[in-house]
């Protein structure tokens, strides 16, 4: 964790130095509007090997974050919305937890905790908890307590902390999307 300046350790410095840059970058004016880059796919890529749901299922994922995951096609649908805004590291996280429940093998948990908490959750792991996926410290120091022995259980909090941020966030932004609105037409 970094605390003051002169404490700050060298790759944290690195670190903090390069989001300034890229800080700095996304908040230049540009010249003109053809200045600006943005990379978007005009069209929603489609999921493979699933079949489209009836219109009276795409409009329950309006109001449920359940139904949509439960959904082959609603959850590739969402994963490729949440990839055209860079966001997809919360569902990456809760699918990996939801597969983490499906292990039987004590030595197979093991295993996958530590890929899951290598990924998500250590100190500048390649989509960190805290900068990444959203998790607060309280429910970080949770979950990293109940991998000392995991269960089936150890990711449960956390889960349930980005299963209620992407309800009250992703959800609604997803049902106001092209992604969605291409669905229910």
């Amino acid at each position: 964790m970094c605390k003051g300046l002169a404490a700050l350790p060298h790759s944290c410095l690195e670190r903090a130095k390069e989001i300034k840059i890229k800080l700095g970058i996304l908040l230049q004016k540009p010249d003109s509007v053809g200045d600006i880059v943005i990379p978007y796919n005009e069209k929603p890529e489609k999921p493979a090997k699933t079949h489209k749901p009836s219109l009276d299922e795409a409009l329950q994922w309006r109001d449920s974050l359940d139904k949509l995951l439960q959904n082959n096609y609603g959850l590739a649908s969402f994963k490729s919305f949440l990839k055209s805004e860079f966001s997809e590291e919360n569902l990456e996280f809760w699918i990996a937890c939801e597969d983490y429940k499906k292990i039987k093998s004590p030595a197979k948990m093991a295993e996958k905790a530590k890929q899951i908490y290598e990924e998500f959750i250590q100190t500048e792991a390649p989509k960190e908890v805290g900068l990444w996926v959203n998790i607060d410290h309280f429910t970080k120091d949770i979950t990293m307590k109940n991998l000392v022995e995991p269960s089936l259980s150890s990711f449960d909090m956390a889960q349930k902390r980005i299963h209620a941020l992407m309800e009250k966030d992703s959800l609604p932004r997803f049902v106001r999307s092209e992604f969605y609105q291409e669905l229910i037409k």
